[in-house]
């Protein structure tokens, strides 16, 4: 098992039980106890968890968040495809992530993944190994305290139920920035109709994320396809890759790949 691959695992059994004791954690990973020791201080070192005689509790930053955070379905899924999500994203490049729970967890699998690269010799001058520029002030909260990604915040209005920038400051910083990649999280996918969300004024800043990116990746599990939401985000004209889990149905998946869509399912 890779370093990244324990980390994960040691953030998901984090999630789910809110601390984690060393001696539990290295029998549930089939690893020694000193594996985790050192696996906690980097978490720790990264600011991904805080470390406690004999083990960890979960960062406070995670759970300050709003109700549609806390609730958040089909966790499992969401986090495989952030993971699938962080494995098309490279070195050095620019990423533009929009709110949602899904683009959550595609932060923390960014975060993770970042930390967990070898480190620069320290003669080496210090460089961000991966910049984000969000509109959501939980991801932004986030990330702040990654030293190895440099975090871009939007100006903007928040919607105080998604934790989202919106409005004229919002999409006057995106016209200035251009994107590697833009991964965005959705309320619908409908092949005539294109990717959707829930209100027009995030709609509109997805579409600008989208517009600024040179690939665009959309981040959705499968219980988002062939649903409508009252705002259109774009066409899949303008859409690369989607990533999903294997719940996705094949008649779906086959309409994405005629549409010149690479489909993900993990």
């Amino acid at each position: 098992m890779s370093k990244h691959e324990r980390w994960s695992k040691l953030m998901e059994l984090l999630a789910a039980g809110g601390r984690l004791e060393v001696e539990d954690a290295a029998a549930s990973l089939g690893v020694s106890a000193a594996t985790i020791r050192r696996d906690l201080d980097e978490l720790a070192e990264q600011q991904m968890l805080v470390r406690t005689r004999g083990g960890a509790i979960a960062h406070g930053v995670s759970y300050e968040l709003p109700l549609r955070y806390k609730s958040s379905q089909r966790a499992v899924e969401k986090q495989r495809i952030a993971a699938a999500v962080a494995d098309l994203i490279g070195r050095g490049d620019v990423v533009g992530l929009n709110g949602g729970t899904t683009t959550t967890e595609v932060a923390r699998a960014l975060a993770l993944r970042a930390g967990g690269e070898r480190r620069e010799p320290p003669a080496a001058p210090a460089s961000p190994r991966l910049t984000v520029v969000t509109n959501a002030l939980n991801i932004a909260g986030e990330l702040a305290v990654r030293p190895q990604i440099k975090t871009v915040l939007t100006g903007g209005v928040t919607r105080s139920q998604t934790y989202e920038l919106v409005g004229p400051l919002t999409t006057g910083v995106l016209n200035q920035v251009v994107l590697d990649a833009a991964v965005l999280g959705v309320d619908g996918i409908d092949p005539p109709l294109g990717v959707m969300t829930h209100h027009e004024d995030e709609a509109s800043v997805s579409r600008l994320f989208a517009e600024r990116a040179q690939r665009v990746i959309v981040a959705a599990d499968s219980s988002k396809m062939g649903k409508r939401a009252f705002a259109r985000i774009c066409g899949l004209d303008g859409v690369d890759v989607v990533v999903t889990d294997a719940g996705i149905p094949a008649e779906a998946a086959g309409r994405l790949a005629d549409a010149g869509i690479r489909v993900i399912a993990v």
